[in-house]
């Protein structure tokens, strides 16, 4: 049985959603139906996220190296996300849910980017869970990206290079809002965290499934939660501490 301690939620989970082009493959179909699938997962997730009273849910749904795919491939997703935020935005709000979204995103489409920034606007009052869709996301393209404007500010006299911080850089990042993730899940079973989130994931604990991501269900989310409550995070120091 699935016991999960409410008082001991982690505050923010990330998930890198992997293995709908694999779970398609199985099955002898095409690769967009694995990613139809895996949108039904997403689904699934956010429900079960707000259900538990999860604060953050970031979701690394395309990446800087996913426009490295075919034209179609990447035309089919772009209209899987419009899809998807015109269906969930009812249940957003109903839920209390507020979108919100880091990379890249000028290099979106621009009908997709405008329904993206739709749906954030219409949510932007909601306070009860924050979603984030890492668009366009890379973990090194946005340290790069928080460099130059750190390097911008020390260009016109608004800080000096020994003003710079950890809290600076994190300022900084597209993140800045956001709470370092507690939780990393990565489904499909690789082992490497695929340029995300590379700053902020510094104490973050992993888990790691090898069931594919239109395969991951709710009960394995609330067991990866469960196992998360069962560590113990020293942060560097010892237990003792």
């Amino acid at each position: 049985m699935i016991t999960i301690d409410p008082n001991k939620l982690p505050e923010h989970v990330a998930i890198i959603m992997d293995g709908n082009g694999r779970w398609a493959k199985k099955r002898s179909i095409n690769r967009v139906r694995g990613h139809q699938q895996g949108a039904e997962t997403v689904r699934e997730i956010v429900r079960t996220s707000r259900e538990m009273g999860l604060s953050w849910l970031t979701l690394y749904a395309f990446s800087e190296e996913n426009w490295k795919r075919p034209q179609r491939e990447i035309g089919a997703l772009m209209k899987l996300l419009k899809r998807f935020l015109k269906g969930e935005l009812e249940e957003m709000q109903e839920n209390g849910i507020r979108l919100q979204s880091i990379g890249r995103i000028e290099k979106l489409p621009e009908d997709t980017r405008k329904v993206l920034f739709d749906v954030m606007d219409q949510t932007a009052s909601n306070k009860d869970m924050v979603l984030t869709l890492a668009l366009s996301y890379g973990g090194r393209q946005e340290i790069l990206d928080a460099t130059r404007k750190i390097g911008a500010e020390i260009e016109k006299g608004n800080i000096s290079a020994d003003e710079i911080s950890e809290q600076l850089i994190s300022n900084s990042l597209y993140s800045e809002e956001m709470p370092d993730p507690e939780l990393l899940i990565r489904t499909s079973g690789e082992y490497r965290v695929s340029n995300f989130l590379l700053w902020q994931i510094a104490y973050t604990e992993i888990y790691i499934t090898p069931t594919l991501w239109p395969d991951f269900s709710k009960d394995e989310y609330l067991e990866a939660i469960q196992d998360f409550q069962k560590r113990k995070r020293r942060f560097g120091g010892t237990k003792e501490e």
